[in-house]
């Protein structure tokens, strides 16, 4: 009976499961480190398309490569910092991948040992036949011993099921590992995925911004030689402006020469009707370019639809009626008393020269759509001695 005994606290040390619980990984760093680098991917990624709609709202105005050069900086910056988050969250998960696989590993050791130890008293039971609790209690010699068998099959009876719970619960749990193991797996292809992409988002970036700035370059030539062109433009029309008022100051100062009435006297400040109905693109004066180089300014833009009906916006004859360098085809009216009006960047001229125009009447129909600042005219107010004013102080004010 002792040797018995001594046999079933063998047998039940043998059986002991350790606890559940206790073999259970504590949350690895690597989780927290990756919701981290999730949060931070996420962040980048906002400013990101922030810089990509910064990008089209200015593709979608004036174009200013000088501009889209500084986002595209900002945009392969952001890119880098994206592909570093990623390849911070493929370690993390390849950690996570690593801990998990040797967990399983663990968990698999343990499911085949219990099974066999399972599989062991299956044989034995199977060997005993049905009978064998009856026969094991009919046997016992008096009432002491039949209590002392029934606690020993009670006991076996209660490790067999615990047994049985614990290969379950090990079957179970080698179960989750290997879904987690896949899902793991899963989202270390994708970010292996994602990173190959914005890796070749920033090669396309690079290449991009490589362009842009050899674009920034020749647009750098190109606007200086357009406010070259400009500058001789100006000079040609401030001389032809010149002519004529040296040819009025003269017939003025001739014997018994009587002056020409002035169409634009200084009361009209504020009152004058405007050319077209748009809105200014440029005002009167200095503006600094985006590309850091200044151009001055002796009228003003009105943004127009092409072909919209320009008119005079005082009675006058016109003096010029001609493409003028990058003015484009133009119109210059003289209204008297040393005041003339410039109407640039018209694509049809509808007056010739020294035509006499109304308030109002149309001279011309607008253009401008292959100019910088898209369809609209240009337009000037010059004072005695060709001296241009600002058009703003003289049109009138809007409401």
């Amino acid at each position: 009976m002792r040797r018995g005994l001594a046999l079933l606290v063998a047998l039940t040390a043998g059986l002991a499961v350790p606890p559940l619980a206790a073999q259970q990984p504590s949350a690895p760093q690597a989780d927290t480190s990756l919701r981290r680098s999730q949060e931070r991917l996420l962040e980048i990624r906002r400013e990101r398309e922030r810089l990509q709609r910064e990008m089209e709202r200015l593709r979608g105005r004036v174009h200013s490569l000088s501009s889209e050069l500084r986002i595209f900086e900002r945009q392969v910056e952001t890119t880098g910092r994206i592909v570093t988050e990623l390849d911070l969250q493929v370690a993390a998960t390849g950690s996570q991948i690593e801990g998990t696989t040797a967990d399983l590993v663990v968990a698999e050791d343990a499911l085949a040992e219990k099974r066999a130890i399972l599989h062991h008293r299956l044989t034995e039971i199977s060997k005993r036949g049905p009978l064998f609790a009856a026969q094991v209690l009919l046997a016992a010699e008096s009432f002491g011993d039949l209590l002392s068998r029934y606690k020993y099959l009670y006991l076996i009876s209660r490790q067999d099921r615990q047994l049985v719970a614990s290969v379950e619960r090990l079957r179970d749990r080698v179960a989750d590992q290997r879904r987690g193991l896949l899902i793991l797996r899963t989202a270390l292809a994708r970010r292996r995925d994602e990173r190959a992409e914005e890796n070749r988002r920033y090669r396309e970036l690079e290449q991009q911004r490589e362009r842009s700035l050899r674009e920034s370059e020749r647009e750098a030539q190109r606007t200086e030689q357009r406010l070259a062109q400009l500058a001789r433009d100006e000079a040609r029309l401030n001389e032809i402006i010149s002519a004529f008022e040296r040819r009025r100051r003269a017939a003025e100062a001739a014997p018994g020469a009587v002056a020409a009435p002035a169409r634009i006297r200084t009361s009209d400040l504020g009152q004058l009707d405007w050319p077209v109905n748009g809105e200014i693109l440029y005002r009167f004066g200095r503006e600094q370019l985006p590309n850091n180089t200044t151009i001055r300014w002796n009228g003003i833009g009105i943004a127009v639809a092409t072909g919209t009906p320009v008119r005079a916006i005082a009675a006058g004859t016109v003096r010029v009626a001609q493409p003028l360098g990058t003015y484009g085809p133009s119109v210059v009216l003289d209204h008297g008393g040393g005041f003339y009006s410039v109407y640039g960047f018209l694509s049809e001229i509808g007056v010739r020269r020294d035509q006499a125009v109304q308030t109002g009447q149309a001279i011309g129909r607008s253009g401008g759509a292959n100019s910088d600042q898209g369809p609209h005219i240009h337009f000037e107010i010059r004072g005695q001695g060709g001296v241009a004013l600002d058009p703003i102080t003289w049109l009138r004010r809007r409401r």
